[in-house]
């Protein structure tokens, strides 16, 4: 794929929570408040993005031809919850107020399915008659990795609004109060989004 075909697939017709629906447990969590959202969504690009990279590089060049890679899955969370370490530990320090507002979902980064998603994603290869070819380059992995993230912080901010409109609407039946209208308007947001897949192809 191109570039460009990679970014818009990444960010609309292919959107690691709308197609996938992969890191939906915070993603209602955390999306009941904008600055939260983002807060959690520049967390994660961080992580996805420094833990692709390693994750990448330790599989081409140590896992793959020492024929480890029966412990990618293991050398791969240790890589992404030192990631999350250094996260936490930073807003820990420096933004005192979004380490209390993200509570329990921040170090849960460790477990959310996107990070690991991703990096075995970008870490995937093949192997034909003893040649192994990996299907990303660098900069395609890079890029992935980048616009995934910024993909998934793209639609949990844009529905934290929505969703603050809906918490705030008093004519919305019981019944569908929570996650229920939630994940309703989740899914009429990835009917939107999948008018961007025409661009993809």
């Amino acid at each position: 794929m191109s570039i460009f075909a990679i970014i818009i697939a990444c960010l609309f017709s292919s959107n690691i929570i709308l197609s996938n629906f992969l890191g939906i447990c915070p993603f209602l969590g955390i999306s009941k408040k904008p600055s939260n959202a983002i807060g959690m969504g520049l967390a994660l690009t961080f992580v996805v993005t420094m833990s692709a990279i390693i994750c990448f590089a330790l599989e081409k060049y140590i896992l793959v031809p020492l024929g480890l890679d029966f412990l990618q899955l293991v050398i791969f969370i240790l890589v992404i919850a030192a990631f999350v370490q250094f996260v936490e530990f930073f807003m820990k320090k420096y933004l005192v107020s979004l380490y209390k507002a993200l509570g329990i979902y921040l170090p849960l980064i460790t477990t959310n399915c996107v990070v690991l998603f991703v990096a075995q994603k970008v870490a995937a290869y093949t192997e034909l008659n003893g040649v192994i070819t990996f299907e990303y380059t660098f900069i395609n992995m890079l890029v992935y990795a980048i616009f995934t993230s910024l993909g998934y912080m793209l639609v949990i901010t844009l529905f934290s609004f929505i969703r603050v409109r809906i918490d705030s609407n008093k004519e919305t039946p019981e019944a569908f109060k929570g996650n229920s209208i939630a994940l309703i308007t989740t899914s009429l947001m990835a009917l939107a989004f999948a008018a961007f897949m025409g661009l993809s192809l």
